[in-house]
This record gives structure tokens, C-alpha cells and sequence, in this order.
């Protein structure tokens, strides 16, 4: 029954990763001129800010479809927490409080794949036999 559990957990966040990517790399400039345009008055530069939003929808499907398939998945869980806690740094840069929750749930779904990865089921890492 903890298989069936880690699996629903896993294929959520996966789904949710996968599908920020899947809308946004068809609309990548538009995405990353908003993103960029919400941290204008931030103490980010933008240097740093139009490789990341360019890379980001791209990093999120990535991870997305790793956590999907159960393929590396504690390194997809390990990338995707990184991810959230970048994330959340610029959330809270722009102070942008009612995005923080969402961000917050992401990164503790990301630390029970890593933390539960002994429950995985139905993926790729199981399959090839993979701890």
C-alpha cells in the first residue's frame, strides 16, 4: 500500500512540473519578458534574470518527466528541491507572499520522493533495479 502511495505522490509533483514546462516553452519570450518584468524592482540583474527564466520552463519539464517515468528519480528530487528553493528565494525577493504556499508545497512533495524513494513502484528506476 506505501508503493501505491509514493507512486501517487511522485506522479503529482511530476505531473505538476511536467505541465509548468509543457505551457510554457510554446510561449518562452512572453514568459520570460513577464518574469523578468516582475523582478524589475528587485535586487536581481537582469543578466542573471533572462538565462534563468529562458532555462526554467525547460528545467521544469525535465524534471517533470524524470519523476513521470520514475527514471533518476532521487536526482530528480534533489534538482527539483533545489529548484523550489531558488524559486522561493526570488518569491520572496519580489515579496510576492500569496506565491510562497505554493512554492512551499512543491518543495515538501519534492522531499518525500527523495525521502520515501524505497516505496517507488511502477518506474523506470525499479524496473533496472535501481535503489
Amino acid at each position: 500500500m506505501k508503493s501505491i502511495s509514493y507512486v501517487f505522490i511522485r506522479l503529482g509533483i511530476g505531473i505538476s512540473m511536467l505541465g509548468h514546462g509543457l505551457v510554457r516553452i510554446p510561449k518562452l519570450t512572453a514568459f520570460s519578458e513577464g518574469m523578468v518584468s516582475n523582478f524589475k524592482d528587485s535586487l536581481l540583474p537582469e543578466f542573471l534574470l533572462i538565462p534563468f527564466s529562458l532555462a526554467l520552463p525547460f528545467i521544469e519539464f525535465l524534471i517533470g518527466l524524470l519523476l513521470v517515468l520514475g527514471w533518476q528519480t532521487k536526482p530528480a528530487a534533489v534538482g527539483g528541491g533545489v529548484l523550489m528553493l531558488v524559486l522561493i528565494g526570488g518569491t520572496t525577493l519580489i515579496e510576492n507572499w500569496a506565491g510562497l504556499p505554493t512554492q512551499m508545497i512543491h518543495l515538501l512533495f519534492f522531499v518525500l520522493v527523495y525521502e520515501f524513494n524505497k516505496a517507488n513502484a511502477m518506474a523506470l528506476d525499479k524496473s533496472q533495479g535501481i535503489k
